[in-house]
């Protein structure tokens, strides 16, 4: 049932579609379990950050170890990788030029162009945020200006991260939108035998744990010309001898292919990145997609660290901080078995059904000495809430078991 709101002369109904949107019912359910966190001390919490890896509330010097950062590698606290942002504002003397890239683009976003080039082995759009390549990159695929000039059927993992639903609407003045069950391919056929051209969206790992059916999609790709759109932030830099996250280091790019990611999660700056398939899409999606073209430059300083962090992928150390965050998951599973354990990918959840007893079991943790995030609907199903652990590289074993040993002592006196 749609919702409804008065106008400014409560006389007349005004009822949205709400075909790809319902903010009424999300809104409606979640907002409460919101404040109740809120109540509970564990949203807006203001904090200095200490050296020994811990943040620090002023006001009453509590001290806790976060688990609900995406830094999964520790690379934003990075020495290198900090000095590469002193250093890039050194050199240009700008914060940005904050003009449209597509006209003019400073010669150390270009440097950054290139070596993404040569890391990544094909062409790669750097863009101010993953949220904004996606805003920018999905109507053009609808409308199938990036392949054959012709409308693409949209099919939207039902799993698929907010910030590519959230593009539905737009997707779907272009073209056929549709929701698929999360990883059903047999539907996904079905839909490539009835429409000669479709585009599926997905994450390659999923925000809640999980990963894409890589080898099912290529198949269908192979077989019906799929497009395949994913975002694949929660594994860049985790994922590949270069980091490259898991689609790419599982597959070839060919022009039916494109990969965007953050670079504010495991890669440990800010900004976004989009892998390209074809090498005639750079240029064009720098002057046509939105707010790629339009919105605010990717800052100076960004940059910078961004070039430092690629010294740090090219080296040894990459693969170090790897085998690191392996061995800490692997921990946390012996402890926690869970449908993902040994995926190799940072993100696992701790259900306790209820969201009260989610909310109950981060607000313990944090009293204890640990920031995990309560999980509940929408970013859940309903009756599945529980807290979000994001596993880190610069966590030291000996700090994993007591966190693994602290939770199970508060989930079992629960």
């Amino acid at each position: 049932m749609t919702g409804a709101m008065t106008d400014a002369m409560g006389d007349n109904e005004i009822r949205g579609p709400r075909a790809y949107r319902n903010n009424e019912k999300m809104i409606r359910h979640g907002e409460a379990v919101w404040q109740a966190a809120e109540a509970d001390g564990l949203i807006g919490i203001h904090v200095d950050y200490d050296s020994n890896n811990r943040l620090i509330v002023r006001e009453n010097g509590h001290e806790f170890m976060v688990l609900c950062s995406c830094s999964y590698l520790g690379l934003n606290r990075h020495a290198k990788i900090i000095q590469g942002a002193i250093d890039a504002l050194t050199e240009v003397r700008n914060t940005g030029l904050s003009l449209a890239e597509v006209r003019i683009r400073l010669n150390i976003l270009k440097r950054f162009e290139d070596e993404l080039r040569v890391h990544f082995g094909g062409p790669v759009l750097p863009g101010v945020s993953c949220s904004v390549l996606t805003a920018g990159i999905l109507p053009l695929i609808a409308s199938g200006h990036l392949t054959d000039g012709r409308p693409r059927v949209m099919v939207f993992d039902r799993f698929a991260h907010f910030s590519m639903a959230y593009i539905k609407p737009i997707c779907a003045d272009e073209a056929l939108v549709l929701t698929l069950p999360h990883n059903d391919l047999n539907y996904l056929e079905d839909i490539c035998r009835k429409y000669p051209r479709v585009a599926y969206v997905a994450d390659g790992a999923y925000s809640m744990g999980g990963l894409a059916a890589l080898r099912g999609l290529r198949e269908l790709q192979d077989r019906y010309g799929l497009f395949l759109y994913f975002d694949d932030s929660h594994s860049l830099s985790v994922h590949g001898p270069k980091g490259e996250g898991y689609i790419r280091s599982n597959m070839d790019m060919n022009p039916l292919t494109l990969i965007v990611a953050s670079l504010a999660k495991a890669f440990g700056t800010a900004g976004g990145i989009a892998m390209l398939g074809d090498e005639r899409m750079f240029n064009f999606l720098y002057r046509n997609a939105g707010p790629v073209a339009w919105s605010q430059n990717m800052e100076v300083a960004a940059i910078g660290a961004s070039l430092a962090s690629l010294d740090v992928h090219r080296s040894s150390e990459l693969g170090e901080l790897q085998a690191q965050l392996r061995s800490n998951l692997a921990y946390f599973d012996s402890e926690f078995p869970t449908e993902h354990a040994g995926n190799g990918m940072p993100i696992r959840k701790i259900s306790v059904g209820e969201e009260a007893r989610a909310v109950r079991l981060s607000r313990e943790l944090y009293e204890h000495g640990y920031y995990c995030s309560a999980v509940f609907f929408p970013i859940v199903p309903r009756g599945d809430a529980g807290v979000r652990v994001m596993m880190r590289a610069d966590i030291d074993p000996p700090e994993v078991k007591r966190f693994c040993k602290t939770t199970k002592d508060i989930v079992e006196s629960a």
